[in-house]
């Protein structure tokens, strides 16, 4: 049904829905890359998209030669460089709250376990990673490690990593109440705008953070730091009484 014409062209509902949809995945993939590596490679091509069109108009041949030789390939190179970004922009679509169904907000006695278990870990200081699950089940994540499967407790999260225990190395995955395994290997982050004095671990709760909607909780064993990384973001030296709160916000569904 035609709403309104713009000179000659008539607008439909349609069409106004079609530019809405099309402005949306724009903005989203607009949103994760701006921070990142790819955005300076986006510059590059449109300087390349506007020396083509310049090359045509000021019928510059060989130039025009050129950029056509190259254009056969630039969506291959494309896929290519923007694999990390296109599979997390696909990655966070799919973990979009309005398509999940399974999701249920982890009670708040728990969080005040993983807030105590972070509290003792410091102040012993035994390093640790505490990955906690939203919509991302993490199932390649968990097939790394250890299953347990068992009741939610601080004395569970501060005993599993105790240095020198089987478990204690890597991180562990809680979903709702239960802490479903330990040991299990998350993916380092890449970016290049992290902290250099930073470690191996805060490289991991970053990665797990980058690439699904989880939430890592850090211990430092060398600062004895408590940080959060949510979203690819690392908030830093956390009191006990301000992880509490960051953890209520985060994982509170309304």
């Amino acid at each position: 049904m035609e709403l309104f014409k713009i000179g000659f062209l008539p607008i439909r509902l349609i069409d106004i829905l079609d530019v809405v949809i099309v402005s949306v995945i724009f903005y989203m993939a607009y949103v994760r890359i701006k921070e990142t590596r790819a955005m300076q490679l986006i510059y590059g091509l449109l300087i390349l998209l506007v020396a083509a069109l310049l090359a045509a108009w000021l019928k510059l041949n060989a130039l025009n030669a050129v950029i056509n030789f190259f254009s056969s390939v630039w969506l291959v190179g494309i896929v290519i460089i923007f694999a990390p970004e296109l599979r997390r922009l696909l990655i966070h679509i799919g973990q979009w709250r309005t398509f999940s169904i399974f999701y249920r907000p982890i009670e708040h006695r728990y969080i005040d376990d993983i807030v105590t278990a972070s509290r003792i870990l410091s102040e012993k200081q035994h390093g640790a990673i505490m990955v906690i699950t939203r919509d991302s089940q993490l199932g390649a994540i968990i097939d790394t490690g250890t299953m347990l499967n068992a009741d939610l407790s601080f004395e569970l999260l501060a005993s599993i990593f105790i240095p020198g225990t089987p478990l204690h190395d890597l991180a562990v995955v809680i979903r709702g109440d239960r802490v479903i395994a330990a040991n299990c290997l998350l993916p380092l982050s890449d970016s290049r705008d992290i902290d250099r004095s930073l470690g191996s671990r805060h490289r991991a709760a970053l990665g797990v953070s980058e690439e699904s909607d989880a939430i890592a909780v850090v211990i430092s064993e060398e600062t004895r730091q408590i940080s959060l990384a949510v979203d690819g973001r690392l908030i830093r030296n956390l009191s006990p009484a301000e992880l509490r709160n960051n953890l209520f916000s985060l994982l509170s569904r309304s």
